[in-house]
């Protein structure tokens, strides 16, 4: 495993944009009636930050792999 296991800018990143995702999509629950567009539009959060993430790292941000 390498020294700089989940401590690069492309891992902090992409948890701080999945988080944003759960909490936005978590609103949209929470409402009353509950909002099934900003529900979806944080399911597209949650999943933009994987794609996010492929490309951050395909950048070079993710250090170097063993």
């Amino acid at each position: 495993m390498s020294d700089n296991h989940g401590n690069t800018p492309a891992a902090w990143t992409a948890v701080v944009v999945g988080l944003l995702g759960f909490v936005v999509g978590a609103i949209g629950l929470m409402l009353d009636p509950i909002n099934y567009t900003i529900f979806w539009v944080g399911v597209a959060i949650t999943l933009a930050s994987g794609v996010l993430f492929v490309i951050m790292a395909k950048m070079g941000l993710h250090g170097s792999s063993h």
